[in-house]
């Protein structure tokens, strides 16, 4: 039997090598438009701009960065890495992008064969529009990551495809061959597939272009709206990779108890506190008490001698203070939040360890909102204040957060030490330092769980929490300033 020519081209443009021939046009395209790419982002200066202003809020300086489809390279230059490494399929797009970027590296690549045998702290994959096989490519993607890194995906929201395809044709926009217009749930999918967990979405630009004034205010204010942030151009996932299952017995495991005047409390603690992990250390933070709290911390010492019990001087100047020179004290690999006044159940304390060890999450928030609580645990006041900061919260980071001011919260000392740069840059200092902690997990890209505990009431000594007007108005500019600058 004799195939016939037609034959022969139809089979050629058949299963695998009808992909093959898609990704050679890509290709083959890309080398043709290459010389004029950068008038393309010259033109719309505005737009890259804006994109470039959220990678170097998510992206530390001095990381070792990778780029899929990176173009001529100026989005890598802008994450200033002490390694960066560009890929791209097309052969003259990365000659115009090495000549103008010679400290980085640049690497002919499809993403779906990519394979540089190292690993990197961030991964932005741009185009994921133009990809032919996004599945194979995350895939690759997660060969180059260690346990922290964090993967970016820029992409256009579905939503715009008539738009973007009218400028195309205008020639207001580049054109580009078969593009996948997959939103945030096919994203989703294709990261879970692979390994990964989906931790932050960013959704900028309702309007791409800039006219003063109009811009700012549709981009700025307009686009963080619950409900309208559905409507914005780019969608931004930030994903980690799905780790194996730690066993908790093999953490060491730091409880910071920050104290002023909890004299009554500290032998309950001792009694109370589980020991947990391979082994546990109990830190008194004692913020200069006038009563005999410290003595009594020496008196436990002496009492227990079978635990590790620590006493830190703190540095009387506000409970956030107290905290963080607990943790900087602290030698375990999973720092601890104890309040002195116990009303969240040392007892839980284990659950929070679990959800970190066993990968539910990065970053624990305990939650008092969620059980019913005795009777004079909160204040009227407090539990108004605590919900109107969850709504907040909620709507800041675009995740349900119910409750901010719970004391207890637990997290790695290694994301810890990457936190605390980032101290008191929200605008003005925080007090109590539960919003320095979740401003900073989310800065850091953290998946945030929250903890359900039983709240009660104190049984000895006062609570610390006075002035709650002039606290939640302090509480209330540190979230405007954080508004501004969590989304670059």
């Amino acid at each position: 039997m004799t195939t016939t020519t037609a034959e022969a081209n139809k089979r050629s443009s058949w299963g695998v090598a009808a992909l093959e021939e898609i990704r050679k046009a890509r290709q083959n395209h890309q080398d043709a438009v290459a010389d004029g790419r950068n008038k393309w982002i010259d033109a719309n200066s505005y737009f890259y701009n804006r994109i470039n202003r959220l990678l170097r809020f998510i992206v530390k300086p001095g990381k070792r960065v990778l780029e899929v489809r990176c173009l001529t390279g100026r989005q890598l230059n802008e994450t200033k890495p002490s390694r960066g490494v560009g890929v791209e399929i097309g052969q003259r797009i990365l000659e115009i992008a090495a000549n103008e970027h010679p400290q980085l590296e640049f690497v002919r690549c499809h993403p779906e064969e990519l394979e540089l045998g190292e690993r990197f702290d961030y991964i932005i994959f741009n185009h994921v529009f133009d990809t032919l096989d996004i599945l194979r490519a995350f895939e690759r993607v997660r060969a180059h990551c260690n346990e922290d890194t964090v993967f970016i995906i820029l992409n256009y929201n579905q939503w715009w495809q008539p738009i973007l395809e009218l400028a195309s044709k205008l020639g207001l926009r580049s054109r580009f061959l078969e593009p996948n217009w997959v939103n945030e749930q096919d994203i989703c999918c294709f990261l879970k597939l692979t390994g990964f967990r989906p931790v932050h979405r960013y959704r900028l630009l309702l309007f791409p272009k800039r006219i003063p004034g109009v811009s700012w205010l549709l981009n700025e204010v307009v686009a963080r709206l619950p409900g309208l942030r559905r409507l914005c151009l780019m969608q931004i996932t930030v994903a980690r990779p799905i780790l194996e299952a730690k066993n908790p017995e093999n953490v060491t495991v730091s409880v910071v108890v920050p104290c002023r005047n909890e004299e009554r409390n500290i032998e309950l603690a001792i009694q109370r506190i589980p020991e947990m992990g391979k082994s546990t250390e109990i830190i008194f933070c004692d913020d200069k008490s006038t009563d005999r709290t410290a003595n009594e911390v020496r008196r436990m010492q002496a009492q227990y001698p079978e635990k590790n019990i620590r006493l830190v001087e703190g540095p009387g100047i506000c409970k956030a203070e107290n905290v963080w020179t607990g943790f900087r004290a602290a030698q375990g690999e999973v720092l601890m939040i104890l309040d002195a006044d116990l009303a969240v159940m040392p007892e839980e304390l284990p659950i929070f360890l679990n959800a970190l060890v066993l990968g539910r999450g990065d970053f624990a928030n305990g939650s008092r909102l969620v059980y019913p609580m005795q009777k004079f645990a909160m204040k009227f006041t407090n539990m108004v204040g605590n919900k109107v900061f969850g709504l907040t919260f909620s709507f800041l980071l675009d995740q349900r957060i119910k409750d901010t001011l719970c004391g207890t919260k637990v997290l790695w000392r290694k994301d810890w030490s990457s936190m605390e740069a980032d101290l008191g840059s929200w605008g003005m200092k925080d007090f109590w330092g539960d919003f320095d902690l979740l401003f900073g997990a989310s800065r850091l890209q953290l998946e945030i769980v929250e903890v359900p505990v039983h709240y009660q009431e104190r049984l000895h000594g006062i609570t610390k929490m006075t002035k709650v007007f002039a606290n939640g108005w302090r509480m209330l500019r540190i979230c405007w300033h954080a508004w501004r600058r969590l989304e670059g």
